[in-house]
């Protein structure tokens, strides 16, 4: 997995736009202005951030070294996932769906509805 595939894969998800909120060199992508996924864009290795439950998060680090509580980031609700160490890609993907859709079951109904019109 690289840079561009994973941004290609979050930016075909509905509602997704991606910013720069914290400098040219943090890629952030929300989904109806909610966050779900980090990447710094100044290290040579891909590092991705993403939401997941505090269950599944424990479960994700005790399998993986690669996978850790992400930086600058509520550590209870957010890995880091360090795909140097051999994260398989498919894994990355079923996480990045999770963060995806714990931010839109967390969406107000009227940005739910605006996201179901789009």
């Amino acid at each position: 997995m690289d840079l561009e595939l994973f941004r290609e894969y979050c930016l075909n998800k509905k509602g997704v736009t991606e910013e720069l909120p914290f400098g040219p060199d943090t890629l952030v992508f929300k989904v109806m202005g909610k966050v779900f996924a980090l990447t710094p864009l100044d290290e040579p290795d891909l590092r991705i951030s993403l939401k997941n439950t505090p269950d599944k998060n424990l479960e994700l680090r005790a399998e993986y070294p690669g996978i850790q509580g992400a930086f600058h980031m509520n550590k209870k609700h957010w890995s880091m996932f360090l795909m140097r160490e051999g994260i398989p890609t498919q894994v990355l993907l079923d996480c990045t769906d999770d963060s995806y859709n714990l931010v839109v079951a967390g969406l107000t109904k009227k940005l739910k509805n605006e996201l179901g019109a789009l």
